[in-house]
């Protein structure tokens, strides 16, 4: 395949799964790993190549993040969003708990009488969740990663895609129409994705200072949230 055919292949797949691993594309493209390395250095306004991961330039901000900046900002309205998501649990179901400062939460906010099957990644929702004596936790393992005090590997994400989750509670750093729900962390991506296919229901649980934000790399539309569930309560979407 010649450069710019690989290039456009490139800039194709990624509009449509936002990142890529390097192994992935170098398969997509039928060339190595270092070819494809060339190809992104030579053009850094158009790739970026970060952790293990290609995504577009344009969605890489010059920012960074970690979840003790995250604790104390707008607390409340994270805590009254997840109160609101907190009603949409039913007892016997299969949930997924997403990372991050909102959604730890919502795992306090589980009913101690309350049967659940929850499935996380995240250490400081797997601390709350092990004190509910009635939920079965799944911490999905890996590398840990200390600015989201979360694990990351190809074997949780496969775990994930095989499972049946009754709802799925994401959190993001950024909401927007046009460019879509963000995260800071590369790592993240593959599993939030995951959870979402297999799950039956999408909720997308965010204080309302999320709206207008862009952050590192985008993980989903916001068409494929059954609803978006801020301080100001549920609002429901048409799914595609």
């Amino acid at each position: 395949m010649a450069k710019n055919d690989r290039l456009r292949a490139l800039s194709g797949a990624l509009e449509k799964q936002n990142v890529m691993r390097l192994r992935d594309a170098a398969a997509l493209l039928g060339v190595s790993e270092m070819t494809v390395r060339r190809d992104i250095a030579a053009h850094p306004g158009q790739f970026t190549y970060l952790g293990g991961y290609i995504v577009s330039a344009a969605d890489v901000p010059n920012a960074g993040y970690t979840i003790e900046e995250e604790e104390d900002h707008f607390a409340q309205a994270k805590a009254v969003a997840s109160n609101h998501a907190a009603r949409l649990l039913a007892d016997s179901e299969t949930i997924f708990i997403d990372c991050g400062t909102t959604l730890t939460t919502l795992a306090r906010q589980i009913p101690t009488e309350m049967h659940l099957t929850v499935v996380c990644y995240s250490l400081n929702v797997a601390e709350i969740l092990r004190r509910k004596p009635n939920v079965r936790m799944i911490l999905l393992g890996g590398v840990y990663v200390p600015s989201s005090e979360s694990f990351a590997s190809d074997e949780s994400v496969e775990t994930l895609r095989r499972m049946g989750i009754n709802k799925a509670f994401m959190s993001a750093g950024g909401v927007d129409e046009a460019r879509g729900v963000t995260c800071w962390n590369f790592h993240e991506v593959a599993i939030k994705q995951a959870a979402m296919a297999s799950a039956v229901e999408r909720h997308l649980v965010v204080d309302a200072s999320k709206f207008g934000k862009v952050k590192a790399v985008r993980f989903s539309q916001l068409s494929e949230f059954d609803s978006v569930i801020t301080e100001e309560g549920q609002s429901h979407r048409k799914r595609d």
